[in-house]
């Protein structure tokens, strides 16, 4: 039985990925992983798994994720110092 994959299937940072060399995943990886070929797609589904810094490249606007982050994520490894950081809303009274 195969592993359902695809932008409406259970999320897919589960799926072992083998390593290729490179520091980043390649364009084949980031179709297995998010079920897409477009970018804007591809980029959409990675963050919505959790892969905040994914990213599109400035020279040709492909999809960018680094392979230590991809592993993080996948092992549930704690958000690092350089993770997002929100603060919380204040409102004033009026």
């Amino acid at each position: 039985m195969e592993t359902p994959v695809g932008p409406h299937a259970e999320p897919l940072v589960t799926l072992p990925i083998p390593h290729s060399a490179g520091s980043i995943l390649t364009k084949t990886e980031l179709i297995e992983l998010t079920g897409y070929r477009r970018a804007a797609e591809q980029l959409t589904e990675l963050r919505r798994q959790g892969f905040y810094r994914a990213r599109r490249s400035r020279v040709d606007g492909s999809v960018i994720l680094e392979r230590p982050h991809y592993d993080a994520v996948c092992t549930g490894a704690s958000v690092s110092a350089n993770g997002p950081r929100l603060r919380p809303v204040t409102r004033k009274r009026t």
